[in-house]
């Protein structure tokens, strides 16, 4: 078995973090470029932008929130800097509040653009609270964790016709492991799981989680046939057409792989907490970012992100490990991509070989290897919009 032992940072409610991250974020667009010049003034510090905050329906203000909320509450974020502007929808004290209140050992802090006096001060203020956390931060020891300590979010983005014969059937084992060791992996993209919902409907472990895999994923297909709209063209993308996949079913047949082959234990809305061990299902679209930063919003501490045609996305905060389908992609695409899985089309190594690599990755990222989407200082971020700006 390959060696259980995981270095990272064990918070006081028992969560794993592979990292220990300072962040900042904005409670409003209109706080971006405060951010942004807090962020350039503290290298080291991760961060978020948004266009999201204020003008917004209330049930797509509590969507904002609860991702917001929940990449404070990360078990990959040691410390969190709210930026608010004073006058928005989403309070930058009150998304304070919500995250001191769920790990109130985190250090946890806002300031209002309208109340320092304008964008110098918050600027000046800021980069003093996000500097003081970053010295407290380095002074974390790491600790000892195990495969039961992961929530491995799975991702498929730019899918080619190799992605379902190597890529994800290699995430598929990865999860498998997880899961036998005691850990948590999340199925996304409900879009791309039009056409396989049966398959995923029979792993349900009571007919309940049965009822809303239906639910859920021909929820979402009727959503789309509601707007008078075609998925096709938007999903497949042209990119995912170009690289051989034909529909939204074959896709979906595919992407299914990455969830290896255990029972489904839940079924949660987009970026709530993942709460049972085991394989979760998480309502998102098939959009890369805004699934990652809901899986992120809920936990997850981990992302194997696979891809046929190539990406550079990564998460600001949670390590995001890029898997290639095929060896061109790999070579062509070599400073986003971590791992190719085209060799296993190759022949040179095999589906349990590709495992092992890929877990022998993951134990690197506790001794300080980075993903490559961390080199390039990726921090992509996109919150699902459910309706209009008002």
């Amino acid at each position: 078995m390959i060696d259980a032992t995981l270095y990272g940072y064990r918070r006081e409610d028992e969560s794993f973090g592979l990292r220990n991250k300072v962040i900042i974020i904005p409670s409003v667009h209109c706080a971006n470029k405060c951010v942004e010049k807090i962020a350039r003034a503290n290298p080291q510090a991760a961060y978020i932008t948004h266009q999201h905050g204020c003008s917004q329906l209330d049930y797509d203000a509590a969507q904002t929130k609860k991702v917001l909320i929940g990449h404070g509450t990360n078990p990959n974020v040691y410390g969190v800097l709210i930026v608010g502007l004073g006058c928005e929808v989403v309070q930058a004290n009150e998304l304070a509040q919500a995250i001191k209140q769920e790990t109130p050992y985190k250090e946890v802090h806002y300031i209002i653009i309208q109340e320092e006096g304008g964008n110098d001060n918050t600027i000046r203020k800021g980069s003093a609270i996000v500097e003081s956390m970053l010295e407290n931060a380095a002074k974390i020891q790491k600790s000892i964790g195990n495969w039961s300590d992961i929530i491995l979010g799975t991702e498929c983005g730019g899918s080619d016709a190799f992605s379902g014969l190597s890529a994800n059937p290699a995430l598929g084992a990865v999860s498998d492991f997880i899961i036998e060791n005691g850990g948590s992996v999340i199925l996304a993209e409900t879009t791309e799981l039009i056409g396989a919902e049966h398959l995923l409907a029979k792993r349900a472990i009571n007919e309940t989680i049965k009822k809303r895999v239906y639910e859920v994923i021909m929820g979402f297909e009727k959503l789309v046939l509601d707007s008078h709209s075609d998925i096709r063209g938007s999903n497949p993308s042209p990119g995912n057409i170009a690289g051989g996949l034909s529909s939204i079913e074959e896709k979906s047949l595919g992407c299914i792989y990455k969830a290896g082959t255990k029972p489904l234990v839940d079924v949660k809305e987009y970026a709530e907490k993942i709460v049972n061990r085991g394989l979760t299902l998480m309502n998102t679209p098939g959009n890369d970012i805004e699934q990652l930063s809901g899986m992120v919003a809920g936990g997850c501490n981990l992302c194997v992100f696979t891809t046929g045609r190539g990406t550079p996305t990564g998460s600001p905060i949670t390590p995001t490990i890029k898997l290639s389908s095929n060896t061109k992609t790999f070579r062509d695409m070599n400073d986003c991509i971590d791992v190719n899985a085209g060799d296993i089309l190759d022949g040179t190594k095999t589906l349990i070989e590709k495992r092992d690599e890929l877990l022998d990755f993951i134990i690197s990222l506790g001794q300080g290897r980075l993903t490559k989407a961390e080199i390039n200082e990726q921090n992509d971020f996109s919150i699902w919009r459910l309706a209009t700006t008002c």
